[in-house]
């Protein structure tokens, strides 16, 4: 279950991870869209600049006029001069719209270059996205599964612990039932040795009694000089008594009895008490 755990937390921080990347990512992207689409508003804008700076110079030549003072001293070529002045503008537009050319053709290729440099970058960051999305993907599959074996185990812990308790509990409460019944036991042992040890006390009270009374009477016989049988009997009754709220056959001393029956030589009998 451990291990479980440790495993989903370690895919929790992979995903955690992956998704800075993703944002890291997605946000390259965008940069390089920005620039892409301010190269592609730049080369727009330089080719709409060379087009208007060609049509602006193509009309300047077009409407200028050559002003040639004459001197009418001496005859002149017209022609001649117009086609020299119109040759040399000719030149000079031709060479300017070359080097014009030539400058945004460069300018042109070297924007071309940084947006195929781009968009190449573009693709490679659109196929890593790509690749971690679907790693994402996978890793919350994962993680789900993960999350639903931890919650199975959390129920079973919560089970488990639940039935714990409640052994415990049983557990406690036989051990107080235990409890108690041992202590009524201690009572009653108590009890009962105090009871015996008023039997025993109350027994050799009776002893040391009837030991007396036989000495007694064995000096009667001496000092009557007769021969007599004697049988002593000692009867005690017992009663019931009730102690500590437990009710049992218990033997108590009641008020004692002695008969004591003599037999002379002439066979007669008497008792005394």
């Amino acid at each position: 279950m451990r291990t479980r755990l440790t495993r989903g937390t370690t895919w929790e921080n992979d995903f955690v991870i992956l998704k800075k990347d993703v944002d890291s990512a997605y946000l390259v992207k965008a940069d390089l869209e920005d620039k892409v689409g301010s190269l592609t508003d730049e080369i727009n804008f330089l080719r709409n600049v060379y087009e208007e700076e060609l049509r602006e110079l193509q009309a300047s030549i077009t409407d200028t006029s050559v002003v040639v003072q004459m001197d009418n001293s001496r005859s002149l070529n017209m022609e001649q001069i117009v086609s020299e002045v119109k040759a040399q503008y000719e030149e000079i537009a031709a060479r300017s719209r070359e080097e014009a050319e030539a400058w945004y053709k460069s300018k042109f290729d070297q924007m071309s270059v940084q947006a195929n440099q781009y968009g190449d970058e573009l693709r490679v960051s659109k196929g890593e996205v790509g690749e971690i999305n679907r790693l994402i993907s996978r890793l919350q599959s994962e993680i789900e599964a993960v999350k639903a074996q931890r919650g199975a185990l959390e129920n079973q812990l919560a089970e488990a612990e639940e039935r714990g308790e409640l052994a415990v509990k049983e557990a406690k409460a036989r051990t107080r039932d235990l409890e108690d019944a041992l202590q009524r036991a201690k009572q009653d042992m108590a009890r009962q040795l105090r009871e015996y040890q008023d039997l025993m006390n109350l027994k050799l009270a009776l002893d040391i009694e009837i030991a007396t009374y036989r000495k007694l009477l064995e000096g009667e016989e001496d000092r009557l000089g007769h021969q007599s049988i004697l049988n002593i009997q000692t009867v005690t009754n017992y009663s019931t008594k009730s102690t500590n709220g437990y009710h049992g056959n218990s033997s108590s001393p009641a008020p004692k009895l002695l008969i004591k029956t003599t037999e002379t030589r002439n066979n007669s009998r008497y008792s005394t008490h």
